[in-house]
């Protein structure tokens, strides 16, 4: 039995209170002193948590009877450690929890349900999809901080140089411009990833997915989704696609290879946008192009939601929690939100927050403009973990070291011992 505590059996722990993180202070339940809570960012420690270190003091100084306790973890430590912690009672008041996460936290009962709380006091203001993304069993157990999707993002000039006059809106054109722009540039026209969350593009663009969560069926080896693999597969051969890379550091040679001028188009998301115009070939912000991702033989375009909400730990004491909710509040309030969209280029996740200014950012526009073409993870609480076995078979498939048949039978193999009741 797991001994975390659950929203609805929470009780007057002395044990709890002295144990929690943001009972740390000694000042547990007192109303005499300040209240310290603990939060654990995954954020960026080098583009982004700046920022939010200094909207924590901006909070403090508006609520001078909460101190916050800032502590940044990264980011593929964090859902691990948090796991962990809240199993011990040890967890933060408040986590930057990625919106995969939610779900699974929610189902064990380490989030507090924020329904008609100070959290969400302006839950009309945020986009109802990433609400509904932040909701598991009809309770809502995040605010939304950041959002994210994936997008086409390619180099205007090299594409210009090229003849192409517009994104292609199909893998069939992209291809086809890969060839022109290394015709044209020498540079490689794409150059394509072995991870599964971007691999999950093709499933959306043949109207598949991994799971059927509604009919709990396993679909990652249907014909659907064998289609969107060998299409996916295809992109790594040809004139001006680069061969895939399957090395540990793939990800990094491929936004390298981009900012720099040395391939003209990738799938991204916009977690990289400082570091696009940290590159040679986006020194002038204006040559950055991102369009939606292109679409499969179904006609569909798609990308998963991403992002991050800020949730809350159902095993601290009422006294923290109520410091926890005003955190939360502020941290995803219009200001603050428009405050973190101009200092790390981050996509916001209220409509009131994308204001003149933030937009005069060419790639906070054209990430903005994509949202409407992404697609909402089901509420699932396995559904992250789905992407594991994936990541395993896709750099295989796509070396030659086993064929696509082989790869998804042994995924959904994987994957049926992940969801277990589900059927193939």
């Amino acid at each position: 039995m797991r001994r975390g505590i659950a929203a609805t059996a929470l009780v007057a722990s002395v044990a709890l209170a002295a144990t929690a993180c943001g009972g740390s202070d000694g000042g547990s339940g007192k109303s005499d002193g300040p209240v310290t809570i603990t939060w654990w960012d995954t954020s960026n420690a080098t583009n982004e948590a700046p920022t939010y270190q200094a909207l924590v003091k901006d909070f403090e100084k508006a609520n001078p009877t909460v101190k916050v306790k800032y502590v940044n973890v990264p980011f593929d430590q964090a859902q691990n450690k948090f796991d962990t912690a809240a199993g011990s009672k040890g967890a933060p008041d408040v986590l930057r929890s990625e919106v995969g996460w939610t779900p699974a936290f929610a189902k064990k009962g380490y989030f507090l349900p924020l329904d008609g709380t100070e959290a969400l006091a302006d839950q009309s203001k945020f986009q109802p999809s990433l609400i509904k993304q932040a909701q598991y069993d009809g309770k809502t157990y995040g605010v939304p901080l950041v959002t994210d999707t994936l997008a086409l993002v390619y180099n205007k000039a090299l594409f210009k140089k090229a003849g192409i006059t517009e994104a292609p809106k199909t893998w069939d054109e992209l291809k086809s411009d890969a060839a022109k722009v290394k015709d044209k540039t020498g540079a490689d026209g794409y150059w394509g990833s072995t991870q599964s969350y971007y691999a999950q593009t093709f499933l959306y663009g043949e109207g598949t997915d991994t799971v059927d969560a509604g009919a709990k069926k396993i679909t990652v080896n249907s014909a659907a989704a064998k289609k969107a693999y060998g299409t996916w597969l295809s992109t790594f051969s040809g004139k001006g696609l680069h061969k895939a890379d399957t090395t540990a550091d793939a990800y990094a040679h491929i936004q390298d290879a981009f900012v720099n001028g040395k391939v003209a188009a990738i799938i991204q998301g916009p977690w990289e946008i400082t570091n696009f115009y940290k590159g040679s070939a986006f020194s002038d912000k204006s040559n950055l192009g991102i369009a939606t991702v292109p679409a499969g033989s179904t006609g569909k375009a798609g990308a998963p939601t991403g992002g991050h909400n800020l949730s809350v730990y159902a095993g601290s004491d009422k006294a923290h929690q109520e410091a926890a909710l005003k955190l939360v509040n502020f941290m995803t309030s219009a200001k603050s939100q428009e405050t973190i969209a101009l200092k790390n280029s981050t996509l916001p996740t209220r409509d009131d927050a994308y204001t003149a200014q933030v937009k005069a950012d060419p790639g906070i526009a054209g990430y903005q403009s994509v949202l409407s073409a992404a697609q909402p993870r089901p509420a699932l609480p396995e559904y992250s973990s789905l992407w594991g076995p994936l990541d395993t078979e896709l750099p295989k498939i796509a070396g030659g070291k086993e064929s696509l048949d082989k790869g998804l039978s042994n995924a959904e193999l994987a994957i049926a011992k992940l969801v277990p009741d589900f059927s193939k």
